[in-house]
């Protein structure tokens, strides 16, 4: 069953009943109960009646909850709550006044054999680790080309870069790649630079990967994997390098939902509550690996699943997303 993503923009009082997430919404000031807007696959709203319990409040099955997304400072949120949902590998997410997440609360330990995986990802060889990478960026170059591909771009080079990525990438085909992407993705009017401190859509983009990450880092934990050992980032100051390698070629589903806001003529200045809406279904954007397809969230534990045997010897490639075939 695909995990919920529940988002609350607004005042809101959260605890715990019976093993059910319990939402008060707070009142705004006017004399009327604070509703959150029902974003992606979230279940925030008072228009949710059968999460409504007899008090009139909304309620939810804890273990029916995979991410929580608080956007307002003013959300209180219960010690009792906030531990039954890290038991429950809940990954939840803080924002801060800009709107954008600065925070993610994880499980210290969900997986039986933890020890034994921390063990295997901390004694992999160099080697491994550098074809791991390899697999990671011709996965990710060819869901670019595939994106780019669908708005009418020439990307016979990006599938020769794809082809041509050895073990460790060298040769920096993702750079080239990068380069090549952004440069023809979004309209030429908007002269599109990706930079996470630059102008919109990069807010966009920032929001979207944000959630992406959120949802990598949880599968890798139920994996049994630290998300902070990396097969190829390794910056000192994060604490999501592994995070960060794995989700690369899951990023161009983001990137599909963006162009799709910006092709549409919506006002992407801000994170307004459409533009989160639509970023907020990116657990539930269906994928295909290795010829199955299932929601995004699904597919990500498939992925660090294989990551784990990989580490342990058992299997040497890495189960990543495929976008659909391109015509050439």
């Amino acid at each position: 069953m695909i995990k919920r993503t529940l988002y609350f923009g607004n005042p809101a009082y959260l605890s715990k009943k019976d093993d059910q997430l319990v939402m008060k919404l707070i009142d705004n000031g006017n004399g009327k109960e604070n509703t959150n807007e029902d974003c992606g696959n979230a279940e925030g709203s008072d228009k949710n009646d059968k999460y409504r319990n007899r008090t009139n409040h909304n309620v939810v099955p804890i273990e029916d909850v995979g991410i929580i997304i608080l956007d307002s400072q003013q959300i209180t949120i219960t010690q009792g709550l906030l531990s039954s949902l890290l038991e429950n590998n809940t990954a939840v997410v803080s924002c801060d006044n800009s709107h954008l997440p600065v925070g993610l609360f994880l499980p210290l330990s969900v997986n039986q054999i933890q020890s034994e995986r921390f063990q295997a990802q901390i004694e992999s060889s160099v080697p491994l680790r550098k074809q791991l990478w390899q697999q990671t960026i011709a996965a990710k170059i060819k869901n670019q080309a595939w994106l780019l591909n669908q708005k009418k771009v020439n990307v016979i080079n990006m599938l020769k870069w794809a082809k041509d990525v050895r073990s460790g990438d060298p040769d920096n085909y993702e750079g080239r790649a990068a380069a090549y992407y952004w440069g023809n993705l979004f309209p030429k009017e908007l002269e599109f630079t990706r930079d996470r401190y630059g102008v919109p859509p990069n807010n966009l983009l920032n929001y979207g990967y944000a959630v992406l990450r959120a949802i990598v880092t949880r599968s890798l934990v139920a994996s049994g994997l630290l998300p902070t050992l990396g097969i190829h980032h390794h910056n000192k100051y994060n604490a999501y390098c592994l995070a960060d390698d794995i989700m690369e070629p899951f990023r161009p589903y983001v990137d599909k939902i963006v162009c799709e806001i910006v092709d549409n003529g919506e006002d992407f200045e801000e994170l307004s509550t459409s533009i989160k809406k639509q970023l907020l279904e990116i657990p539930v954007v269906e994928i295909i690996i290795d010829g199955e397809r299932s929601p995004l969230m699904v597919g990500v534990q498939r992925t660090t699943a294989s990551l784990a045997k990989c580490f342990a010897g058992e299997s040497r490639k890495i189960l990543y997303p495929e976008m659909y075939c391109i015509s050439r």
